[in-house]
């Protein structure tokens, strides 16, 4: 329930009055305890002992005897009357009640004003807590900041990292042609001395063959083995071979083979004047290195590491 104004200056009237009952019981308290207090003579504590004028030695009863007797002291004459009345007894100062103050009581309590000095002491307490939470915020971005550069430092390592191995990658790859290339050089020189031997060998054989053949007119054919040799590589090669249907039957096609002794096969080529197609060409090249070994033995005296044949299309 709302408190209104007439019970608030309800309840501060019966306040103050219970203040002014409690100091006025305390003030009578006061003032009858001065009145009834005990009065002390100033000095030293009187102390007496009782003793039995009998009980004492005969010197001392003569003295007592002897003792001269004690002057009588005349009392101070009275104050007049008149003259006590006239001289009134101090009466106790009045302390002011509240009921009798001039200014009449306050219904609502006046706001305290702060200490100048709490004022000081609150700005001094919120600058060191804006100071404190200045430096935690520089801490804070300092710490990021320290983050961020460590995370960039890292990326830039592993990059350079990855730099270095994709460089490194790349010379191996590098030696490893330079290496194939070197070998393949070799094997090419080696392959056109070879060559250059293996022709000078046939040259001095088709030259022997040359002087050695039958005379002409008898329509291109011959019993000896040269022809044999030639008739059973034809016949060995077109085992293995299958005619395309764009090589016509009887065409044909000069083969440039490679052998060595025993009738295996280093290379089988097709002259560039064979009319046969791609297809054709490839067909007969792969009939060539499936026929291997060539036939060999029986013409040994005949058999050429290079031995150009003109083969005929024909089928099985």
């Amino acid at each position: 329930m709302k408190e209104s104004r007439a019970d608030t200056v309800q309840a501060t009237v019966l306040s103050i009055g219970l203040h002014v009952l409690l100091f006025a019981i305390a003030f009578m308290g006061i003032w009858w305890t001065r009145n009834t207090a005990p009065i002390s003579a100033a000095g030293p504590v009187i102390e007496a002992e009782l003793i039995d004028a009998n009980a004492l030695s005969a010197n001392m009863q003569r003295v007592l005897r002897d003792r001269p007797e004690p002057l009588e002291v005349q009392a101070p004459p009275e104050p007049d009357p008149v003259e006590r009345e006239e001289i009134p007894p101090p009466q106790p100062v009045i302390e002011p009640i509240p009921q009798d103050s001039p200014v009449p009581p306050q219904v609502t309590p006046q706001e305290q004003l702060p200490d100048p000095d709490l004022l000081e002491q609150e700005r001094a307490d919120a600058q060191a807590i804006s100071d404190r939470e200045a430096a935690e915020r520089e801490q804070e971005e300092r710490r990021r900041q320290e983050q961020i550069d460590l995370t960039e430092r890292q990326k830039r390592e592993e990059e350079a990292e990855q730099k270095r191995r994709r460089a490194e990658q790349q010379r191996q790859r590098e030696e490893q042609l330079a290496e194939i290339r070197r070998r393949k050089a070799a094997a090419e020189r080696e392959a056109q001395l070879a060559e250059q031997k293996l022709k000078q060998i046939q040259d001095a054989r088709d030259a022997a063959a040359t002087a050695a053949s039958p005379p002409p007119g008898n329509e291109g054919t011959s019993d000896d083995l040269t022809g044999k040799y030639a008739a059973a590589l034809q016949n060995a090669i077109l085992r293995q071979w299958t005619r395309p249907d764009t090589v016509p039957l009887g065409q044909r096609c000069k083969i440039v083979i490679r052998q060595i002794p025993g009738g295996e096969v280093i290379e089988a080529e097709v002259d560039p004047s064979c009319p046969y197609d791609e297809r054709g060409r490839r067909s007969i090249e792969a009939a060539v290195l499936k026929a291997q070994p060539l036939p060999y033995a029986g013409f040994e005296s005949v058999f050429r590491r290079t031995l150009i044949l003109n083969f005929e299309a024909s089928d099985r």
